[in-house]
């Protein structure tokens, strides 16, 4: 199975359909965030999950338990094949969403989306958590949030590459861990995010799924880049 999800993070349908027209077959699927989706809404997600796309859709909500648990309920009915809160919101918030998943599934008759938790946001380090009150060290939130979500029920957490083989020898072989903060070694520390790993080296330390975004999308020649990419995973 490809392991890369290709963030489509551009403003209009137009362009999120030509840069899967271009990526299929080549990449796992895509992952439709808050850009997108508050530009075209839940028509973009049905529109891939039609074509036989598999999405993520990544909203990371993060309320009160039944608002999630409705949320969840509509991503269900958008064909999403995994869905993202916030862990943050704690353990009865991160219980409803599964539970709402799974509901919404068996109503519909079809398989529920794979509910996962969002730790810590890869552009966050270790003086950002201190700002908002956390004093922990980042490798012990990020772990301390994926144990409550796999408490809660999730299927995974959404974390940095950086804390990947943490997670793993913490919550064991099945927890699904979806890393950003991908880059290949040649584009390390370009942008925004603050603990970036290569491909490579994160599914060596225990990623499940690869969120990889700009070295693919801003590439001159994207399915050529994404191909590049695989490639060398394959070589692994």
């Amino acid at each position: 199975m490809n392991r890369i999800f290709v963030a489509l993070d551009v403003d209009t349908p137009a362009k999120a359909i030509e840069l899967a027209d271009q990526l299929r077959g080549s990449v796992g699927g895509f992952k439709i965030g808050k850009q997108l989706f508050t530009a075209a809404g839940p028509v973009m997600v049905r529109e891939l999950t039609g074509r036989g796309d598999r999405v993520f859709l990544d909203l990371k909500f993060h309320d009160i338990p039944n608002t999630v648990a409705g949320a969840i309920q509509s991503a269900v009915g958008t064909g999403a094949w995994m869905v993202n809160v916030h862990a943050s919101g704690g353990t009865a918030m991160m219980r409803a969403a599964a539970d709402a998943a799974r509901r919404a599934g068996d109503l519909a008759g079809r398989p529920r989306p794979l509910v996962i938790g969002v730790t810590v946001l890869t552009s966050m380090d270790q003086a950002a958590l201190q700002e908002i009150g956390i004093t922990r060290p980042m490798i012990d939130q990020v772990v301390h949030l994926a144990k409550l979500a796999q408490s809660a029920g999730l299927d995974g957490v959404v974390a940095s590459p950086h804390e990947v083989a943490a997670i793993r020898h913490a919550c064991g072989p099945d927890f699904l861990i979806v890393t950003p903060g991908i880059r290949p070694a040649d584009q390390q520390g370009t942008d925004d995010q603050a603990r970036t790993m290569t491909p490579a080296a994160a599914l060596r330390a225990g990623a499940t799924q690869l969120v990889i975004g700009r070295p693919i999308t801003g590439a001159p020649n994207p399915r050529e880049a994404a191909e590049k990419i695989a490639a060398s995973l394959s070589l692994e």
